[in-house]
């Protein structure tokens, strides 16, 4: 085989064999695991975070932690292994988890004599010492996060990023003297994520609460943010909960008032996980491959020199070398790909694939023109552009593909919304489309079970200040009460 023959097989290997339109799940499986993103572990449902997508998640976080800090919460961390005695307190609570929880029944060679759940969240223990923690209103309000892993052992169909056993994810959890404190901070903290999917990682959402059904257990109510997925499909891509005084009467975590009495706190808890770097890799992925949001990308700017002879390689190398310091200098994410045994285009193609949102080409006639090629992820439009102009030109231009990754993601989300008069069309439209299914619902528990064995489909979130339509229900023409979403999920 020549050398040629050998490179063209390794690019084809590099490559997706099918189209996102045709076959999604597949599609999303090839970006994952040939960009580098995340591989598959020896254990069922659980998987290996890659560098090139763990970068994403630091980026995520320090988003996260920045905003977090700025309304005094404080980063901490509580044990892995719960007590079962602990995590059966809360009645609600630990019925909602058993289905999913991991024990731990041996240590070393040794019977426990209690068994420890592998923590699926973080509520109970952390509860546990708060109780020790909070005595006096000056204590309150207790605004921590953790960063942290959790283990939920699902028997559904995982799929990496999107749904795994373990995922590492941050939970929030306050303590507050007053409910009304409490529910501000529920509505805070979503609004910050909503900042976060939108500003960061170009995605949009639908903001409101969760119904009876899909509430976490135990809390007074739920606030979600639902992202829809190319296929129809939606996902949580955040939550947001009041717990009330649930957990403080199960824990007794009360507090002495100004007043001198005793009162129990009011709690939240809320968090988003890993989740999110599925969603914005299924979301604005493309034939090529990812499309990482500039914001969060682990590379945001990679240089590529363009050379046919040893005699162009070190000049069009070192300037190169020069772009990548003058941009790192701006404050951006820089590689330069200088690999001397792969052609321009493999590393066009690796690059696309792994979804850095701008590529730099610079070639012999760059170097005497003083220019250089900027080549975008998202349309793949190519622009020449003057040196002297550079830091600015590119900003604009990550700028700009964070707007149009929004805006595409947005269009496809207004177009795939629709709004329901009755059940057989909601079961039409449901198979035949997929998407946001709107419909005027009374809220019952027993219809929205109906509603879920069914069709697969689950109220996904009830917009804030929106009223139903119509007068009845749209399955069982009780007297509606909500406006809600419904839609599969993953």
């Amino acid at each position: 085989m020549s050398n040629s023959d050998a490179k063209q097989g390794e690019s084809a290997s590099l490559g997706l064999t099918v189209k996102k339109s045709e076959n999604l799940s597949e599609w999303y499986q090839q970006v994952v695991l040939k960009a580098g993103f995340a591989d598959y572990s020896p254990v069922g449902g659980c998987m290996v975070y890659m560098p090139w997508g763990y970068a994403i998640w630091e980026h995520i976080r320090g988003y996260l932690d920045s905003e977090l800090r700025k309304l005094g919460h404080q980063n901490a961390y509580f044990p892995l292994l719960i007590p079962e005695s602990l995590l059966k307190l809360e009645s609600d609570h630990f019925a909602g988890f058993m289905p999913e929880v991991a024990w731990v029944e041996h240590g070393g060679d040794e019977k426990l004599q209690e068994r420890l759940a592998i923590r699926p969240t973080s509520e109970t223990i952390m509860y546990y010492m708060y109780a020790k923690w909070i005595k006096s209103h000056r204590d309150l309000p207790l605004l921590l996060n953790q960063w942290n892993n959790v283990v939920r052992w699902d028997t559904k169909s995982t799929r990496l990023f999107l749904r795994t056993r373990e995922f590492l994810w941050q939970e929030g959890h306050t303590a507050h003297a007053t409910k009304e404190e409490a529910e501000k901070e529920v509505f805070t903290i979503l609004g910050i994520y909503e900042r976060l999917l939108r500003d960061a990682l170009a995605l949009p959402s639908i903001v409101g609460l969760k119904s009876e059904g899909e509430k976490f257990p135990g809390a007074l109510f739920t606030a979600t943010l639902e992202v829809l997925m190319p296929d129809g499909k939606a996902v949580q891509a955040g939550t947001s909960h009041h717990l009330g005084q649930n957990f403080a009467k199960v824990f007794d975590i009360r507090f002495l008032t100004e007043q001198q009495t005793k009162e129990y706190v009011w709690q939240t808890s809320w968090g988003v996980s890993t989740r999110l770097i599925g969603s914005l890799l299924m979301v604005h992925g493309d034939d090529k491959g990812a499309i990482i949001p500039p914001r969060v990308a682990p590379v945001q700017v990679v240089i590529v020199p363009i050379y046919y002879s040893e005699q162009d390689a070190a000049t069009v190398t070192v300037k190169a070398k020069s772009v990548a310091q003058r941009l790192e200098a701006a404050g951006l994410r820089v590689k330069v790909d200088d690999r001397a045994d792969k052609t321009p285009g493999w590393k066009f193609n690796e690059w696309e694939l792994k979804g850095v949102p701008l590529r730099v080409e610079i070639g012999p006639r760059d170097v005497v023109k003083d220019q250089a090629v900027l080549a975008r992820r998202d349309t793949r439009e190519k622009i020449q552009v003057k040196l002297e102009e550079l830091e600015t030109r590119v900003q604009a231009l990550l700028d700009d593909i964070h707007a149009t990754l929004l805006k595409r993601a947005e269009d496809h989300l207004v177009r795939n919304q629709w709004d329901i008069e009755d059940y057989e069309q909601f079961k039409r439209v449901l198979e035949e489309k997929g998407g946001f299914l709107r419909a005027s619902w009374c809220g019952y528990l027993d219809c929205e079970t109906t509603i879920k064995n069914e069709t697969g489909a689950t109220v996904r979130v009830i917009p804030l200040n929106q009223k139903p339509k119509h007068e009845k229900c749209f399955r069982c023409e009780r007297k509606a009460t909500k406006l809600a979403y419904f839609a599969r999920s993953y």
